[in-house]
């Protein structure tokens, strides 16, 4: 393994920072000498130049541009892991870091991580919500402690990690006062005319639902669709139309959007999983998530 020495990599990018290695040496309190001989060092180990004169003026390389990049992130990461520590004492708590994936219930993703809100030793609970792409690679940057999805990190997946089952639970279907009195009876066949809110399309809970319709041959009218599940929660708490959520929050649903449970389905399910760099997880808050989530997919917390 090549070692880099971090010094020399800290003067290169403080002349580049500064703008010059006069500006540099002021700011290191060196003298231009020292600085320019731990740069050509840094050179010499890397087998690259890393500024070419131009008239008196030193300007970085394509190469130098390149190490400028990486050292500025390396630089920025660390002055983030000193200010943490600084605030540590302050905070006393475990920084807990979560991805959420964006199209996950929000509802659902503060019902798992109720339980390391509730830890003896305290957390500091950071959300991080993005598509699952974007997360799963700031996990193996391990700048998360785990992602939260509703469905498994693919095999053909580049990054190295596990996937946790959390739970499964069936889906529940809500209508507003105004919609709900003509679709009690004979559902889900009352669904057919009646407009409905769906997920995107090429989401699994959409593509379940199409299947599920299809196969009973039932058919209402999209009225709309919707990448975030609490702006679709929001129309149909208007009645504007049908919509679901898992039934392990039907409750919560039913009394935060004031709607009315108009049926519910099995054969449609939503799961929920954890994705973590460890095989078995040693953080303690994602633990209690993993344990306190099994409890509740299993008792249904209705």
């Amino acid at each position: 393994m090549k070692w880099l020495n971090y010094h020399h990599l800290y003067y290169f990018w403080t002349v580049m920072h500064e703008g010059s290695i006069t500006a540099a040496c002021k700011k290191l309190h060196l003298v231009p000498a020292t600085v320019s001989s731990q740069i050509g060092k840094l050179e010499e180990k890397l087998d690259a130049k890393l500024f070419s004169r131009v008239g008196r003026n030193l300007e970085p390389t394509d190469m130098g541009k390149h190490v400028f990049r990486y050292a500025d992130e390396i630089f920025s990461i660390g002055r983030e892991l000193m200010d943490s520590i600084d605030t540590m004492p302050m905070t006393n708590r475990v920084p807990l870091r979560i991805g959420v994936v964006d199209i996950l219930p929000k509802m659902v993703v503060r019902m798992l991580l109720e339980p390391a809100l509730k830890l003896p030793e305290p957390v500091r609970l950071v959300c991080s919500e993005d598509k699952k792409k974007n997360l799963l690679a700031e996990l193996s940057l391990h700048r998360l402690d785990a992602v939260l999805s509703d469905s498994p990190m693919g095999t053909n997946s580049s990054i190295k990690a596990y996937n946790h089952i959390l739970g499964e639970c069936g889906i529940t279907f809500f209508a507003a006062d105004k919609l709900a009195p003509s679709l009690h009876s004979d559902f889900p066949h009352s669904l057919t005319g009646a407009p409905i809110l769906l997920p995107m399309l090429m989401t699994p809970l959409r593509e379940q639902l199409d299947i599920w319709f299809n196969a009973l041959n039932i058919k209402p009218v999209v009225v709309g669709e919707f990448k975030d599940s609490a702006l679709l929660k929001a129309f149909g708490q208007e009645g504007d139309g049908v919509f679901t959520a898992p039934s392990i929050i039907e409750k919560e649903v039913e009394r935060q959007y004031k709607v009315q449970i108009i049926g519910r389905t099995n054969i449609v399910r939503e799961r929920y999983y954890a994705i973590s760099i460890e095989r078995k997880i040693h953080h303690p808050a994602v633990a209690v998530i993993f344990q306190e989530a099994h409890k509740s997919f299993a008792t249904g917390r209705k």
